[in-house]
């Protein structure tokens, strides 16, 4: 029973959001009379002391004592006596831990976005960098147009200010204070929950005691959104993967990012973007384990709910890591720009440059230039060689009103340029944007 039902090996994470906790709770109790303020000061003292102990590694947890709030308590009933006892009027350890869990949330969430922040300035100085270097745009990984690196970076910023807004909005429904709850009903001390609230740095109580206290949307909610940003790592990290490998060789890792093999001398394995990748799985796994604890649960409390705790804690160790080793990869990457570009020009990736030309300027219906430029590159094809390496004969032999003005928009530099449209790769385009981010973010 001690085995299954012991907590403190991990829920003593949550010490100094509970010693905070009762700390409030005991000011709101001597402010409202229902404490001694000689009591209050002693529960204040001791309580400080045992944060001293816990920061300085000399506060002996007790599995004999279950969970962190009564290590604390036992302990605080040891320095101060029966003033300790009298901390615990008005609440119960179900508002407690609650309080103290979204306190825990809470600060991660502030040190996540701190983190994303970091790495959404790596990707913006690397896109400013980049804003004019062409790169194969993929679609099935297919070469489909170029594009320049910058915007292929800006993408992965765009999706991380997603996730930082996420991340904001998981943290504004969360903070709310559950504690004066009790275990269920409220409590019939006449308490000033907003008090408690406020000290905490909750915008307010929570609004429904049994709510109060079986409530986990707020952890869901946060491991939620730490998956589909934990999603966006792992894409850019198999990219990551991808432009390293040799077919590609568009970038490159130094070794600080990057091992070794135990039998082949010549390897650099992108591990740090491997493991980045597969931890995606960890976080996955800890929103759909905490999905599954929750499903069943009736009002109010259930003991259930202390498996809430350890998914959490082990996706936001999973989170930090990716984040500061894909930032540390960001900046560490060396483009080969010569390669890129070369790799940009394959796979007829200005064939709907001549498609637009078409359009443009011999006013053809889209599909019907969509027909001909078909043609134009199956006898490129054919031949095995470029649509720009094409004659302007045989060009006309496809389409007789094609120009010598054709061979304009054929270089993937013409390509990229072109593209001007709000949001489109053109390199001006690109640095616009990457000065605007950088503003936004320094």
């Amino acid at each position: 029973m001690q085995a299954i039902n012991v907590s403190i090996g991990f829920d003593r994470k949550l010490w100094a959001q509970d010693i905070a906790g009762s700390r409030a709770h005991a000011s709101m109790l001597a402010a409202q009379g229902i404490i001694s303020a000689e009591d209050r000061t002693a529960i204040d003292a001791g309580l400080v002391e045992i944060a001293s102990e816990i920061e300085a590694g000399t506060f002996e947890f007790s599995d004999a004592l279950e969970d962190i709030h009564t290590n604390v308590e036992v302990r605080l009933t040891e320095r101060i006596g029966e003033a300790a006892r009298r901390l615990h009027t008005a609440r119960s350890r179900n508002d407690q831990v609650a309080t103290d869990f979204r306190l825990f949330v809470r600060g991660a969430i502030d040190g996540i976005q701190a983190q994303v922040k970091d790495l959404m300035l790596a990707l913006a100085e690397r896109a400013a960098e980049h804003a004019g270097s062409v790169m194969p745009g993929f679609t099935h990984l297919q070469t489909a147009q170029p594009v320049t690196f910058g915007h292929h970076l800006l993408a992965y910023v765009e999706m991380l200010a997603r996730d930082a807004g996420r991340l904001e909005d998981a943290r504004h429904r969360l903070n709310e204070c559950p504690l004066g709850a009790a275990a269920l009903a409220g409590t019939s001390f006449p308490i000033d929950r907003f008090a408690t609230a406020a000290t905490l740095g909750f915008d307010r109580p929570t609004a429904n005691s049994l709510d109060s206290v079986s409530d986990r949307d707020f952890a869901l909610e946060f491991l939620s959104a730490l998956s589909i940003m934990a999603m966006h790592l792992s894409r850019f990290a198999e990219e990551i993967v991808i432009w390293c490998s040799s077919p590609y060789r568009l970038i490159s890792l130094s070794d600080a990012f990057t091992t070794g093999s135990s039998i082949m001398p010549q390897k650099r394995n992108p591990d740090a973007a491997e493991l980045a990748r597969a931890k995606t799985g960890r976080i996955f796994g800890s929103l759909i384990g905490l999905l599954t604890v929750m499903k069943g649960l009736p009002m109010a409390y259930a003991k259930d709910m202390q498996e809430d705790k350890e998914p959490v804690f082990d996706a936001i160790e999973a989170i930090s890591l990716c984040l500061a080793a894909t930032a540390g990869m960001t900046r560490d990457m060396k483009a080969d720009t010569a390669r890129m570009a070369a790799l940009a020009g394959s796979g007829f990736s200005t064939a709907t440059d001549l498609a637009d030309w078409l359009v443009r300027v011999l006013k053809m219906p889209f599909r019907d230039a969509h027909h001909v430029t078909g043609r134009i590159v199956r006898l490129a094809e054919e031949r095995g060689i470029d649509i720009s390496e094409l004659e302007l004969a045989e060009m006309q032999g496809v389409e007789p009103r094609i120009t010598q003005e054709i061979f304009g928009v054929l270089t993937v530099e013409a390509s990229v340029a072109s593209r001007t449209s709000f949001g489109g790769t053109a390199p001006a385009n690109v640095a616009k944007a990457a000065a605007l981010w950088l503003e936004k973010l320094k």
